[in-house]
């Protein structure tokens, strides 16, 4: 009978966690490898009549400061993805709404605020800048604050590379995760065993280097969540890929 096909997961090392055991459930194993270390930068937040705050991570309420949190208590809560409403329930934070993406989060709270609203974003600080345009184009008066902050490691440990190396398969879940990787793997002196791999992103924006690379063995997600990624790993490997 084959062994458990292992997985490699670069993602930050609790993020990791949760989705090697949900892999576990599924019957893989799994390899944590982060290409990111996840910090609080304890920013504060500035002092202003907000109409609404928004988060698109479950790190926005992870490493919100007790201070932070009770500053925003009272406001209307709109958030990106269940695991970030699970986190914002978690710190007693009600969440008005939540929506799938960025795209339908604004689409939400177009309908939902007054023209010129004040709306403060719990942001990390590496991010991509839809949401914040969105709103903007709207004409809501965004405050972003950096809650969190995902610092690129500088390398892998020999025995980390030598993992990552022998897994069956690695999962990304963004474009700059998937990028440090393949940066790590490249310092590592891995490169093409890594670009060897199957790998499984959760968008095609996050499978865009690793096919520049040269991986061949690259799919996406039909959706950018964890269940599409998996459902795209098992069809993966059903395939024979």
């Amino acid at each position: 009978m084959r062994s458990r096909r292992t997985i490699a997961l670069t993602r930050a090392t609790e993020d990791a966690e949760r989705s090697a055991a949900r892999l576990l459930e599924l019957g893989y194993a799994s390899f944590v490898a982060p290409a990111t270390m996840v910090l609080a930068t304890q920013a504060g937040i500035p002092r202003r009549d907000y109409d609404a705050v928004v988060a698109t991570s479950a790190k926005a309420f992870d490493l919100l400061s007790p201070y932070s949190r009770d500053a925003i208590l009272a406001l209307p809560l709109f958030v990106v993805g269940a695991q970030t409403a699970r986190a914002a329930a978690a710190r007693e934070l009600g969440v008005e709404a939540s929506a799938e993406d960025a795209a339908a989060l604004a689409e939400s709270l177009r309908a939902r605020l007054a023209p010129a609203s004040r709306v403060l974003y719990l942001a990390g600080r590496d991010r991509k800048s839809a949401l914040e345009r969105a709103l903007a184009a709207d004409g809501h008066r965004v405050t972003p604050i950096e809650v969190y902050v995902a610092e690129a490691r500088r390398a892998w440990s020999f025995g980390e590379a030598r993992a990552v190396a022998n897994c069956d398969a690695a999962l990304h879940y963004s474009a700059r995760s998937a990028e440090l990787a393949l940066r790590l793997a490249n310092g590592a002196g891995i490169a093409e065993s890594f670009r060897a791999l199957l790998h499984v992103c959760i968008s095609e924006d996050a499978a865009s280097s690793l096919r520049s690379s040269g991986a061949t063995r690259v799919r996406s997600a039909s959706n950018p969540d964890e269940h599409a990624l998996f459902d795209a790993l098992a069809r993966a490997f059903g395939a024979g890929d």
